[in-house]
C-alpha cells in the first residue's frame, strides 16, 4: 500500500506572484495601523499591525514552503 500523493510545489513565478499580492496586502494593513494610531484609535491600530503582520509572515510561508 502506498501513502497520499504530496502535492507539487507551485512555480517559482506563481510564488513570487502570491507573495507580491501578500506584500501589497501588508502595507494596506500597514497605512490603517499608522492612521489608527494617529487618529487616537489604538484598537483598530493593534488590529491593523497585527493583520499586517500575519500578511507578511503567510507570504513569506508562500516562498519558502511553496
Amino acid at each position: 500500500m502506498t501513502g497520499p500523493d504530496r502535492p507539487r510545489r507551485r512555480p517559482l513565478i506563481e510564488r513570487l506572484g502570491m507573495a507580491a499580492i501578500a506584500l501589497v496586502l501588508a502595507l494596506l494593513f500597514g497605512a490603517v495601523a499608522v492612521a489608527a494610531f494617529s487618529g487616537g484609535e489604538p484598537f483598530l491600530g493593534v488590529m491593523g499591525a497585527i493583520g499586517c503582520l500575519m500578511t507578511l509572515w503567510v507570504g513569506a510561508l508562500t516562498l519558502v514552503r511553496g
